[in-house]
């Protein structure tokens, strides 16, 4: 049986993007966690991408990202089709831009919703989305002195 969304905090709060950004400074799990806290959501879904320290057999000693100026327009655009398709209560995203080493958080997403289930799938979707079709590009360096582009979208 499919849930019947009777009650308000079933359903998707009226402004639950909550934070959508690009930085050039470090990130904060908590400040995201605490933004996605509702009295409704009985699931919170967060997602911290890091650093490696490889990629495709190789070891990465740092690495750089940019954006393009319409990447948070994007993102924007990214948590609203989430929202649209989650009884999201609150949402947040984050993403460094500027040189990061290994084990530098890169980015930070969270949702919450009144099942811990659609948490899960709307941080999912979030972060999948989020990779695939916000034009930010990451520049590795590794080991060997090579280097490479890797483009998010």
């Amino acid at each position: 049986m499919a849930p019947t969304h009777d009650h308000p905090g079933e359903q998707a709060a009226q402004d639950p993007i909550k934070l959508l950004a690009i930085r050039d400074a470090p990130l904060s799990v908590d400040e995201v966690f605490r933004l996605v806290g509702d009295d409704a959501a009985g699931g919170i879904a967060l997602f911290a991408g890091t650093v490696r320290n490889h990629d495709g057999g190789a070891d990465v000693d740092e690495l750089g990202y940019s954006c393009h100026p319409s990447a948070e327009a994007e993102m924007r655009r990214v948590a609203e089709k989430v929202v649209a398709e989650y009884p999201v209560r609150a949402l947040a995203a984050v993403h460094r831009v500027g040189d990061l080493r290994v084990g530098d958080l890169a980015v930070v997403v969270a949702v919450s919703c009144p099942h811990r289930g659609e948490a899960f799938e709307a941080c999912r979707k979030l972060i999948d989305d989020l990779k695939h079709e916000v034009p930010i590009w990451k520049h590795q360096k590794f080991s060997d002195g090579t280097e490479e582009w890797v483009g998010a979208c």
